[in-house]
């Protein structure tokens, strides 16, 4: 197996026109599948959003950067804490660390120059912000571990990868933290959901290597649950918004996102992989509408 593009790539043109040896670093900051950094980025455009940034466009652009640059340095971190794990699952066997095309000393270089881009967007936020932000180094280096310790490490990304929903709400104000406690609960739960979802793809492999997963430990009842934790999101940014601006019209703001996940959870199939990549995909659709949503709410 060679360190090839993945079949759930989206950028084939631009990563397969690199040079065979830059390519394999794209491929190991997993430039080639975007949807990776949308999902990261919107819960920052959420939180700024929501807060009033409307017009804080240079901010959202420094986020998006920020969120390209550091969700490539952590997929890098995962694949290093992983290599020997990637190897055993079909997968991801051909990634640049498992399948011998990076050495790890490499891949360490590149996470550091990663890491450094998202140190200079860091510097592109007020004082209170670049703590909010730091706040989730800790959470970001026990991720790889938590499938080895837990069956439902997804709950632990949730916290993770959703932690610019703080980030961008304290970028614009420091109050209202009521607010800002139900959109990040809704986050994570949208993220536990979705991840449900992507682990799908993985379950007769996680099984064979011992790791765990929320789609292994909901087993037949994966739709479900999916459907639960998608319905808590919606809850939690209904009160986001009530709270925030107590108008029924303020909810109407949400329907968008909220039937839009509704079809997700309706329309898996947990045993078809194409079905389960696709929805998992969806979301990143998804953020934009809720990010449409608090633009609203939170700019009107």
């Amino acid at each position: 197996m060679t360190a090839e593009i993945v079949p759930d790539s989206q950028h084939k043109g631009l990563v397969a026109a690199l040079p065979a040896n830059l390519r394999n670093y794209a491929l190991l900051a997993r430039f080639d599948r975007p949807i990776g950094w949308w999902l990261l980025f919107w819960p920052c455009a959420w939180g700024l959003l929501l807060a009033g940034g409307a017009v804080r466009w240079d901010l959202l652009a420094w986020m998006l950067l920020g969120s390209i640059a550091m969700r490539g340095a952590g997929c890098v971190y995962n694949d290093i804490v992983d290599a020997d794990l990637d190897k055993q699952v079909a997968r991801t066997a051909a990634r640049p660390i498992a399948s011998g095309a990076v050495s790890k000393r490499a891949a360490w270089v590149w996470l550091l120059a990663l890491a450094a881009v998202g140190l200079i967007v860091l510097l592109q936020l007020r004082q209170t912000a670049q703590l909010v932000a730091l706040g989730s180094l800790a959470l970001v280096a026990a991720y790889p571990f938590m499938k080895r310790i837990t069956g439902f490490p997804q709950a632990w990304l949730g916290l993770v990868f959703t932690w610019g929903a703080p980030t961008g709400w304290v970028a614009i104000r420091g109050d209202g933290l009521d607010v800002l406690a139900a959109l990040y609960a809704g986050a994570v739960l949208w993220c536990i959901g979705y991840d449900t979802i992507y682990a799908c793809q993985d379950r007769e492999d996680d099984a064979m290597v011992g790791i765990g997963s929320s789609a292994l430990t909901l087993g037949r009842h994966v739709r479900g649950g999916v459907a639960a934790f998608y319905a808590g999101a919606v809850l939690c940014w209904a009160l986001a918004f009530w709270w925030l601006r107590p108008d029924p019209l303020a909810l109407l703001a949400l329907a968008p996102a909220a039937l839009h996940l509704g079809w997700q959870a309706l329309t898996l199939n947990p045993d078809d992989g194409d079905n389960a990549l696709a929805r998992f995909r969806a979301n990143r659709f998804t953020g934009l509408l809720l990010a449409l949503g608090c633009w609203v709410v939170g700019n009107a």
